[in-house]
């Protein structure tokens, strides 16, 4: 009783914003979800402090803190370089730039991805105590795992000394990539969210779904290697991100149809995502 008492004050709080007292309301539940959106973008000082609180927190008391993770990543792309230049046949010098690379892409696809199931869940207590725009947690989840995906970063910074990786004008392209990879990190935030919030079984389903990607996305082997039908990695939506962070980091434009594969995943899922969050944003509250 306790618990739909807090859940119900989160969800008339979240209400109380959007209808005054003794008026019908004005608004439609799209209006409403583009003024949530908007307004907990603009709090960038609090989701900003939130991520770097939960960053600080998950490695309390840890010496390296974050780059525990930088150096486990390390040592698993060094092992998987060797092993898989051979088994491919490349050079050392070629394959392992561009397998260290495409793990830090895919980390921070990942991340987004499987992190976005518990936007909602893990700020329950918030979301029921706190009056807040829901879209301020899918806001932290992001710049978290940002902030985590530049701790590992490092491994590229010693990549680019060891190897003659090529940087030139070409490798800004990186920046619209990561860009448009984050705010895809925000609409899967918020579509996942909900969904995770209200079947709590769809984590499991995710996770196992993005160790199936990983191998099917060419992270660990080039596209070349499927011959005549190449251009099926070419449609896979996880090629298209991997590729406008990796490709412009080896020095390299992305390819043409990474740009298109990528911004119509965009277009369609914030429309997905924004149509749901107008029509559930309500019952979040209660879901979790």
């Amino acid at each position: 009783m306790s618990r739909l008492t807090a859940a119900g004050a989160g969800a008339a709080s979240q209400a109380g914003r959007d209808v005054a007292p003794g008026q019908a309301p004005k608004r439609t539940p799209m209006r409403l979800a583009l003024n949530d959106i908007t307004d907990g973008m603009s709090r960038r000082w609090l989701w900003s402090a939130m991520a770097w609180q939960d960053v600080m927190q998950r490695y309390r008391g840890s010496l390296l803190g974050p780059f525990w993770l930088t150096i486990s990543t390390a040592i698993m792309i060094s092992t998987m370089g060797v092993l898989y230049s051979a088994l491919f046949k490349m050079e050392i010098g070629e394959y392992l730039p561009f397998l260290t690379l495409g793990l830090l892409a895919w980390n921070l696809i990942s991340t987004l991805i499987t992190d976005g199931c518990q936007t909602f869940v893990a700020a329950e207590n918030i979301i029921k105590q706190i009056r807040l725009p829901l879209s301020t947690h899918a806001f932290r989840l992001v710049w978290r795992a940002l902030i985590i995906a530049a701790h590992n970063f490092v491994v590229y910074v010693v990549v680019l000394f060891l190897f003659d990786v090529p940087v030139g004008a070409v490798t800004l392209l990186v920046v619209p990539g990561i860009a448009l990879v984050a705010a895809n990190g925000i609409w899967v935030a918020l579509l996942l969210g909900m969904l995770c919030a209200r079947f709590r079984d769809i984590p499991q389903i995710i996770a196992s779904l993005i160790q199936i990607a990983f191998f099917m996305t060419p992270i660990l082997w080039k596209p070349e290697l499927l011959g005549p039908n190449e251009y099926l990695a070419h449609l896979n939506p996880f090629f298209a991100f991997v590729d406008l962070i990796r490709a412009p980091l080896l020095g390299q434009a992305p390819h043409a149809m990474s740009w298109v594969v990528a911004l119509a995943v965009s277009a369609g899922g914030c429309a997905l995502a924004l149509a749901l969050f107008a029509k559930f944003r309500s019952r979040i509250a209660y879901w979790v």
